[in-house]
């Protein structure tokens, strides 16, 4: 190979020795002979399974193998040997992938990502990549399990991890694992409850208790909630759990059902781990109806419990529902409001209005009612089923009632966001207000999205596409969502990509009224032009704006350069713009002037834009079609003009500590003292916020203190003495005549599902091997 390079597709094992280095400082001759073990071992077993040792490093190796089973196999057997007598701490990556070769050095795809795993390792442990993971697949001798996605240095994208489980190899905890994990581990999707009253007409109480609970669980920070949207798209199919989660890229999956009875409501709710696929928690409440708003706060509030006691800390107030009007019927009309909003299309959001209506005679101070009315008029007036001026007006007079009755209300600054960036033309106003809208809930998905837009028509690459990634994450099928995807990839000018969303969502719903708008601007970028001359010809007309059809067809004449054509369309477009709803015709002639290269008309139309506050100026000015103004110098001083505070970063907020060191430490101490005492973790109703209770500190505080100072979630503290607990216990032969299960249960577990999980991750064995090993071990 020397003066050449060469490059090979292999299975890629990484190793380490787990605190070499500070041994060496202190015990040389010790550190010599586990090195020497470990090589040993190594050279060996690399003989047996075919591998390569390409490089030894001062405490570790790189080495290659033609396949991943062979890789995996030796991995296994390299920490069977280490882990038993004399043991050598060791840990492993594995990876499939490229590896290249020069004069002088080892590198590639290969080595840099199997690398990376390695690092994230804990003695003991083998993890490998989903490459390398999705080779193991068909091979039953080989156990795997994903620990989640996480974010590796110099890997571009998020990536899925993977741990060998067999019988003796270590599974690491979370908080043990290195790296950075990417959030998904913190994230849930609710379902949409089950309507199982004998009423059909009930469904929208059942998707209303649902939307409600989604809104409540949103209000968390640093757990991501699955938006509305994207959760019922699953509603009535018959999809693995599974399926739903990869999807979603959830963790956990909350689904029930609701009954409704006269004036009485029976609801059913239960979490799933996805990454096991077991239940974890259930409940049933049975209540009057005049306390459904009690009951969705207690049902919030105890999931919010254990998905925190299951995934690890965040902090939770005091209520997550608040009593939004003290009329049960008004609620009920706005549950059939949004029920018929949530189809947005004209007939339903004119229903939506009709009952919205029912809710505000009953209870004119009702805040959410008000929001969804405005919503609906926004709709109607953005989309053009009623004229544009009369629709944001009311839009503007319900959002204007809403936040004097609450100002801390997301969907009300979304609003207000809306109407200073398509009514008052103000882009440091509405970026303003989306912010606020995102602060006070970070999982509204609508307001993550349009903040993106906000950036890239601003020119702001770098904070569009985070914001798009969080909304995406949020509401991963949801069309719109795809629509700002999409937009996004045309601002670039990656028309291609952009094109083919938008596609998607035209296939989805044929009136996707931006989805046309934008898809006419690609073709045009892309030079198809007779293909725009023709588009609205298959359109459907109800969607059309007359405005738009003229500008897209006079811009395709405008770049064939068919001066005929130009000066008839530009014409039409003209006269258009005399109409009430010409702001759409205004548009394409500021784009009409650009494409030409009518400098001066195009920005002798910015600045009678500015004077009329026309809002299209914030949407077009940045657009790829005016490339060419680029050019002048007038261009970036209108710009600046056009997004000021574009560059302005979001509030972040701090991660602050709960406790001083001082009471972290007293309470630690107390914490630990309580479990080798009283053995509460026997108790199978044992819960983070009675412990909490039984050391008077707050839930947060433990929480906090579990995760920040113990390492572990209040399940994984809590079950590792219950597994010691159980080894302790069936080694007595007094209990000789208790099954399995009754040994898990006289430890504290009350879930064999858990208990298995559980044990595996602390032992690397199941339950029965154990009792099979100590057996074993009896008798020599």
């Amino acid at each position: 190979m020397k003066g050449k390079i060469t490059r090979q597709l292999a299975a890629v094992m990484f190793t380490d020795i787990v605190g070499y280095t500070a041994l060496m400082q202190k015990n040389e001759a010790v550190a010599m002979s586990i090195r020497s073990r470990h090589r040993e071992v190594f050279e060996s077993l690399h003989k047996i399974y075919n591998g390569e040792i390409i490089q030894y490093y001062g405490d570790g190796t790189l080495s290659v193998f033609k396949s991943a089973i062979e890789a995996a196999n030796c991995a296994i057997q390299i920490q069977n040997l280490l882990l038993g007598n004399d043991p050598v701490p060791v840990r492993i990556g594995l990876h499939m992938g490229d590896i290249v070769y020069s004069e002088t050095e080892v590198y590639g795809d290969g080595v840099n990502f199997a690398s990376r795993i390695e690092s994230m390792s804990v003695a003991g442990g083998i993890l490998l990549s989903d490459k390398l993971n999705d080779e193991l697949k068909n091979h039953p001798t080989i156990a795997t399990t994903s620990l989640g996605h996480f974010e590796l240095k110099n890997i571009e994208k998020p990536v899925e991890v993977f741990a060998i489980c067999n019988e003796g190899i270590k599974v690491p905890l979370l908080q043990e694992i290195g790296g950075k994990q990417k959030n998904n581990y913190k994230t849930i999707a609710v379902l949409p409850f089950t309507n199982m009253s004998t009423n059909a007409e009930n469904e929208y109480f059942s998707d209303g208790i649902t939307e409600e609970i989604i809104n409540a669980l949103a209000k968390i920070k640093r757990l991501k909630v699955t938006s509305r949207t994207s959760s019922f798209f699953f509603k009535n199919k018959n999809v693995p759990i599974k399926q739903i989660a990869k999807e979603l890229d959830v963790s956990a999956i909350l689904e029930g059902s609701v009954r409704l009875a006269g004036d009485t409501v029976r609801i059913t709710a239960q979490l799933i781990q996805t990454k096991e696929d077991f239940h974890f928690w259930s409940e049933t409440w049975d209540r009057k109806l005049e306390n459904i708003f009690e009951v969705q706060d207690e049902i919030s509030l105890l999931i919010a419990d254990k998905l925190r006691e299951h995934f690890g800390h965040f902090e939770i107030n005091e209520h997550l529902v608040t009593k939004p009007t003290d009329s049960i019927s008004a609620y009920e009309y706005c549950l059939k409001a949004k029920f018929h909003k949530n189809k947005w299309n004209p007939k339903d959001v004119e229903t939506a209005i009709s009952f919205y209506d029912k809710a505000l005679k009953i209870d004119p101070k009702y805040s959410e009612a008000l929001v969804g009315k405005a919503d609906c008029y926004s709709f109607l007036g953005t989309t053009g089923f009623m004229p544009f001026e009369e629709a944001w007006g009311r839009t503007i007079q319900y959002t204007n009632q809403a936040i004097e009755l609450n100002d801390e209300s997301s969907g009300v600054y979304y609003q207000l966001s809306n109407q200073a960036f398509f009514i008052e033309c103000d882009y440091a106003k509405s970026l303003t207000q989306m912010k606020k809208a995102i602060e006070i809930n970070p999982n509204n998905a609508d307001a993550q999205q349009f903040i993106s837009f906000l950036y890239i028509i601003a020119g702001n690459r770098a904070k569009a596409k985070n914001h798009l990634e969080i909304a995406l994450s949020i509401n991963p099928l949801s069309d719109e969502t795809h629509f700002f995807r999409a937009y996004f990839h045309y601002m670039i000018e990656d028309y291609q990509k952009a094109l083919t969303m938008l596609n998607r969502c035209i296939t989805n719903n044929s009136k996707n009224i931006p989805a046309h708008s934008v898809k006419i601007l690609c073709l045009l970028k892309l030079g198809k032009f007779d293909e725009v001359i023709t588009y609205f010809d298959n359109v459907p007309e109800d969607v059309i704006i007359e405005g738009e059809k003229t500008g897209a067809i006079a811009l395709a004449y405008a770049m064939k350069k068919d001066k005929a054509n130009i000066i008839q369309y530009q014409r039409q477009l003209e006269e258009q713009t005399k109409a009430p709803n010409g702001f759409t015709a205004d548009s394409y002639l500021f784009l009409m002037h650009a494409v030409l290269g009518e400098v001066d008309k195009a920005f002798q139309w910015v600045e009678k834009a500015l004077q009329n506050k026309a809002s299209l100026l914030l949407l077009r000015y940045t657009d790829p079609m005016v490339f060419d103004l680029k050019k002048d110098s007038r261009y970036t001083k209108y710009q600046k003009i056009i997004y000021p505070n574009s560059n302005e970063a979001l509030p972040i907020g701090s991660k602050k500590a709960l406790l001083d060191e001082e009471a972290t430490a007293t309470y630690k101490n107390r914490l630990l003292a309580l479990f080798d005492k009283e053995k509460p973790y026997l108790d199978s109703d044992l819960s983070l916020r009675s412990l909490a209770n039984h050391l008077e500190m707050h839930p947060n505080q433990l929480s906090w203190l579990l995760n920040e100072s113990i390492g572990k979630n209040f399940n994984e503290f809590v079950n590792h003495y219950r597994v010691e607990a159980f080894k302790e216990i069936a080694n007595d032969p007094n209990n000789s005549h208790l099954s399995l299960i009754g040994l898990a249960y006289d430890s504290g577990f009350n879930s064999k599902t858990v208990f298995n999980t559980y044990f595996k991750k602390e032992t690397g064995l199941t339950p029965k091997q154990f009792l099979k090993n100590q057996d074993k071990s009896d008798l020599q």
